[in-house]
């Protein structure tokens, strides 16, 4: 047997909520890694003359990395259990962090040229974050009721517009202080931190429920064939994919597009590239709230799907209105377009948290791995289809990639989700039940 999963309560205890918190520090923490990246870029592309399809390459290669290890990473969580795989994940990822200060001249660019030295560090960078939210899934099936994981998947993944709203104005403000390599010692040095801090203080299952002990590792019930063999989940991962793809133009060309494309300046692109994650990190957790809500009215069929196609085709109309034009106006409208993209984030996870029974950590990497499959091509065919028909279309390009994933949800019958399970879901009396006096009391 594994580990118990605590029933469902009107509200979260403060255990519960702790452990939320720090997944959404990884959350945060994690994108605040990779985006400083592409905050650096500019500059980088300027001291090393490399240009800016070689950047792209360089973007693509942590996506890469990202997108190669997602499935073994996923079946890691579910093998070692999430406390061990996330503190694995910080540790290495505040390693790779810091090597980006030796990825220039002097240092391993020197040896093998800047662009290919940062690509290798970049994809080290990929390998060893790749868990983060299969990881997360997994620990918000365990320690949270059914009830809240659209909202709570959502609160945690807005942890990465957070991380990546603060990299722009921290990372400028640091770099007019001293150089580039500075934000990638301290974004190491904070990682390290929190993966100390949760490994200290996290468990994979709440405290001892029925005589059961709260640490026991997982074990898995069913194999990958029957996860892949899911027409269901694969509709969605294809759709996940279509919004990695349009969300991955944000993360990594909307700083440029901002500076270089509608020529605003340095200070005025951090701000508003700034207030873009902050749009998308507000946003992001209404559409788990909402999903929450319709699913309990109307079941998940319903309750899931009409935030995936609302999110994503909302997403499309207002980024083609801001390529369609200049100064705040498009900066307004391309804000609107991420943030409404990402509701999609916690019906996805809650979705797939769902389907997948003991398996949540191997199908969340299936998931994963299909939004970084979509991401790895966006930050290369962006700047290849502007270089042919300008940066409009390369916006546009994104809007088609969001419409086709509306098509998938579409064909998806989420009312048929059953991949590995061999208990039945909580009803929704079931996920009212009250957690047991002692669990609300309890410490980790």
């Amino acid at each position: 047997m594994t580990g118990p999963r605590p029933a469902g309560t009107a509200s979260l205890n403060a255990t519960q909520l702790t452990v939320i918190a720090l997944l959404f520090g990884f959350s945060m923490i994690s994108y605040f890694d990779r985006t400083i990246m592409s905050i650096a870029g500019p500059q980088m592309m300027r001291d090393f003359g490399i240009s800016p399809t070689a950047m792209g390459s360089v973007y693509s290669a942590f996506i890469l990395g990202y997108a190669l290890l997602m499935i073994p990473c996923g079946h890691l969580s579910d093998r070692i259990g999430p406390r061990r795989t996330l503190m694995l994940m910080g540790v290495l990822s505040a390693g790779f962090t810091g090597l980006t200060v030796v990825g220039g001249k002097p240092g391993l660019g020197a040896w093998i040229g800047v662009a290919a030295a940062l690509f290798a560090i970049r994809f080290g960078l990929g390998v060893v974050a790749a868990p983060l939210y299969p990881a997360c899934a997994r620990m918000t099936a365990n320690w949270t009721p059914m009830i809240y994981h659209a909202r709570v998947q959502g609160f945690i993944i807005s942890g990465s517009s957070v991380g990546a709203a603060i990299s722009p104005v921290l990372f400028t403000a640091m770099m007019r202080r001293s150089n580039w390599q500075t934000p990638f010692l301290v974004a190491a040095f904070a990682t390290a931190v929190l993966a100390a801090t949760w490994f200290w203080y996290a468990r994979d299952y709440p405290p001892a429920v029925n005589g059961t002990r709260a640490d026991r590792s997982p074990q898995i019930t069913q194999g990958w064939a029957k996860l892949f063999a899911n027409r269901n989940l694969l509709l969605l991962t294809y759709a996940y994919g279509a919004l990695g793809y349009f969300q991955y133009i944000f993360f990594y060309w909307m700083y440029y597009y901002f500076g270089e494309v509608l020529h605003m300046g340095a200070k005025e692109s951090a701000r508003y590239t700034a207030f873009l994650f902050l749009t998308e990190g507000a946003i992001m957790p209404l559409g788990g709230f909402a999903s929450d809500r319709l699913t309990r009215l109307y079941g998940p069929n319903f309750g899931r799907k009409s935030v995936l196609i609302a999110g994503l085709s909302l997403g499309a109309v207002f980024t083609f209105a801001g390529a369609a034009n200049l100064g705040f106006t498009a900066v307004a409208c391309l804000s609107l377009a991420f943030g409404l993209a990402a509701c999609c984030e916690g019906p996805f996870w809650a979705t797939v948290t769902e389907m997948a029974g003991e398996r949540v950590g191997g199908a969340g990497s299936i998931l994963n791995a299909g939004a970084q499959a979509g991401g790895f091509f966006a930050p290369l065919l962006t700047p290849m289809i502007a270089s042919l028909a300008g940066w409009t279309w390369g916006l546009y390009a994104g809007c088609l990639v969001a419409l086709s994933g509306v098509i998938a949800v579409c064909l998806a019958n989420i009312r048929a989700q059953v991949v590995a399970t061999e208990s039945p879901a909580l009803t929704d009396r079931e996920c009212m039940r009250p957690v047991p006096s002692h669990l609300k009391s309890a410490h980790l």
